[in-house]
């Protein structure tokens, strides 16, 4: 099951009034850490309400199914949000986000999670056959300032931080800001940027970029192919190719870190052998290069009868495809794609890439040997599993 990561209260009440949204952080109640006006205890028990009450807590966040009955009334100070037994997940630091007029919210970080990624606008310039973030041309520039509020409620520990699209650099000079304050309040975070790397044709915008002077900056782009014309088809938009390489050459000229990363599906598989010797030729430079399993959702449903293939029918050349990466020296790896339907010679450089808020298995992966290393399958959208799914044994 797809982990929950936003929904709609049951009831609220005590949210400030001259306000359309908050970014509040998650406390337990008997957090000794000095509390901030975004605090809000995290109850999950009526041991814990009285507790939190009894503590002193202003704030109060609920995890109920109507456990406790006149609890509004008893906590009739307190601004008070209550949510469904399935939100039972969330836990002390976590960050969300809520709409006062609607009562919605939205899990912004979760601190046990090593996946903790960050949608910084639905607007995009390309259109990707296979996009699972469908573009939208709308005005959501509020989704920034909301994500800038949310740093100083992050955990300084926090390992790493992805922001992810639409285009993260629709509006580059507010985002460039945004990771100036990474920098500065989450200077042992890195940080990833997923980007389709055409605004890094504009020396302006590169140069910015390589002024913030960020101790672990990674600036992942897509480059589908090593023809122009099936590039620039998969993402809708001609002349996206030149732009993207350009973009490339500039970062890596200027000392930034760039991924590469390519999407297997019935468009790009079938030629990833020659992409990877292309890339392996002309920017074995970049630092890491990415071999990464379709997730069928968003456009990827719609356009399934031209994108879907088996991964067993390019197994063979997604090994060459590594075989030719590494020759150059570059660093490669495969995500999204479970090892049963790899060639054992590359199971080193398949990762656990899906993030566990959509990660999961199937019956068939029951006894294998392998799974506490595996990608596994993505819940989210419509999964399509390849016909060499198995457990893996001795």
């Amino acid at each position: 099951m797809t982990l929950p990561l936003y929904g709609t209260a049951s009831s609220s009440t005590g949210l400030p009034a001259d306000r359309r949204r908050s970014v509040v952080r998650l406390r337990s109640v008997d957090s000794t850490a000095n509390r901030c006006p975004e605090d809000f205890a995290l109850v999950k028990s009526a041991e814990q309400f009285n507790a939190a009450l009894k503590a002193g807590w202003s704030s109060i966040f609920l995890v109920s199914d109507g456990w406790y009955e006149n609890h509004e009334q008893i906590a009739k100070n307190c601004a008070l949000f209550t949510v469904p037994h399935k939100f039972a997940y969330l836990g002390d630091g976590d960050v969300l986000g809520f709409d006062h007029s609607s009562a919605k919210f939205r899990t912004l970080f979760r601190r046990s999670s090593a996946h903790n990624s960050f949608l910084v606008t639905e607007r995009c310039n390309n259109y990707c056959l296979m996009c699972s973030q469908p573009p939208k041309d709308v005005e959501d520039q509020w989704i920034l300032k909301e994500i800038r509020e949310s740093l100083p409620l992050i955990d300084p520990s926090a390992k790493a931080i992805t922001f992810t699209g639409g285009e993260t650099l629709s509006d580059w000079r507010d985002f460039i800001g945004l990771l100036k304050d990474c920098r500065d309040r989450l200077p042992h975070t890195s940080i990833q940027v997923l980007t389709n790397g055409r605004a890094f044709a504009n020396s302006e915008v590169v140069d910015a970029w390589k002024d913030l002077k960020h101790p672990s900056l990674m600036a992942a782009i897509p480059v589908y192919a090593s023809v122009d014309s099936i590039h620039d088809h998969v993402v809708q938009a001609k002349g996206a190719f030149d732009e993207t390489i350009l973009g490339i050459l500039k970062l890596k000229d200027r000392g930034q870190r760039v991924e590469i990363r390519v999407v297997l599906h019935a468009l790009t598989a079938p030629i990833i052998v020659k992409t990877c010797s292309w890339i392996a030729r002309n920017l074995p430079f970049v630092d890491h290069v990415a071999l990464m399993g379709l997730e069928n959702t968003g456009f990827a449903i719609a356009n399934d009868a031209s994108l879907w293939i088996d991964p067993m029918d390019y197994r063979d050349e997604l090994a060459k495809a590594v075989d030719c990466l590494l020759s150059a020296d570059v660093k490669v790896s495969i995500y999204n794609l479970p090892k049963c339907v790899l060639n054992k010679s590359i199971w080193p450089h398949a990762v656990q890439s899906i993030s566990d808020w959509k990660n999961g298995f199937v019956e068939e992966c029951d006894g294998c040997q392998e799974k506490i290393v595996c990608s596994g399958f993505f819940t989210t959208g419509r999964p399509k599993f390849s016909r060499g799914i198995h457990a893996i044994t001795l």
